[in-house]
């Protein structure tokens, strides 16, 4: 089944240690619409400025991505550029934030965009992401939204107000900790499932994913890198691998869940492997195939049988 995603395409300028980039395609809905493209149809819609070069949106096209939601006006695209942290590349300083055409972006569904049965509202402004929920003509499958810490702090009532509504949602651990007002993140992610998501996903960069759905906790690794060349736009090429395999399989059950979060970390680790779009529009099938089995390796271990125990010394209890 298809999913729509509602989120930004924008042009990025960005600094790591393994160098820099500038105007580089980025924005939440181009990574997300690239990732999940691998599994299922996406449609997307987002708005770009007069400066939007054809060769992108033909990349997008090249993916089998629905681009007719893609508006096109007058002005510039969406710029952000920043700087990563040297020593922990899950920290990143802003530098400068355009928001030129995406400023006034106020999303509005086509009729076969209405009817989509998986939704995702990538990290645009609560109030929007809620306006765009109301448009669906029935309320799809799946609901996924994600955030930032600018919205949590600045719009905490709206956040809260589509949280309530959503199935799924996606946040890095700060943004857990902060929406849901405690310091552990178990219990951050209890109270923030609390208010009506059945599942809560926190995102934890080279620590991997806590996945907090139903009554169950499951925890995957990052994969082992030895070179992060750019981080932009990991979390949302997580987002499109979940959301694509729950689409393209139709198992939102606690293996469907589970499953969903490691092809959302094999596509996010493929993500940061380059700047911009380069890695994640380029991967094969064979590619995805051999990481999702290798991450099934991480963790593997020879569990307790029936009736067998861990080696106690006998003198102790």
């Amino acid at each position: 089944m298809s999913v729509l995603v509602v989120g930004s395409v924008a042009y990025d300028s960005v600094s790591t240690t393994a160098g820099s980039r500038g105007d580089a395609l980025g924005g939440s809905a181009m990574y997300f619409s690239i990732s999940s493209s691998y599994f299922t149809p996406v449609s997307l819609v987002a708005v770009v400025g007069d400066d939007f070069l054809d060769e992108h949106i033909d990349l997008l096209k090249s993916h089998d991505v629905d681009v007719s939601g893609l508006e096109r006006r007058h002005g510039k695209t969406f710029r952000w550029s920043g700087v990563y942290g040297a020593e922990d590349v899950n920290t990143r300083e802003t530098l400068d934030t355009q928001l030129n055409v995406f400023a006034d972006f106020s999303p509005k569904l086509e009729a076969k965009h209405s009817e989509s049965p998986y939704l995702f509202l990538a990290n645009i402004e609560p109030g929007l992401q809620l306006d765009v929920l109301n448009q669906m003509k029935s309320r799809p499958k799946v609901v996924a939204l994600d955030t930032m810490n600018f919205w949590i702090d600045g719009n905490h009532e709206s956040l809260k107000k589509i949280v309530e509504l959503v199935d799924v949602v996606f946040m890095d651990e700060g943004e857990a900790r902060t929406f849901g007002g405690e310091v552990n993140l178990v219990k951050a992610a209890k109270r923030i499932k609390a208010m009506g998501p059945s599942t809560v996903v926190v995102k934890r960069g080279e620590h991997g994913v806590l996945v907090f759905s139903g009554g169950s906790i499951f925890v995957a690794p990052a994969f082992p890198l030895e070179t992060v060349v750019d981080p932009t736009g990991a979390g949302d090429c997580f987002a499109g691998g979940f959301m694509g395999y729950l689409a393209s399989t139709g198992d939102t059950g606690p293996e469907g869940i589970r499953r969903a979060a490691v092809l959302g970390s094999v596509m996010g680790s493929f993500a940061v492997e380059s700047f911009s779009a380069d890695r994640i529009s380029s991967l094969s099938h064979e590619e995805i195939d051999e990481r999702f089995r290798a991450f099934a390796d991480l963790s593997r271990f020879a569990a307790l049988k029936d009736g067998e125990s861990l080696p106690w010394r006998n003198n102790r209890k």
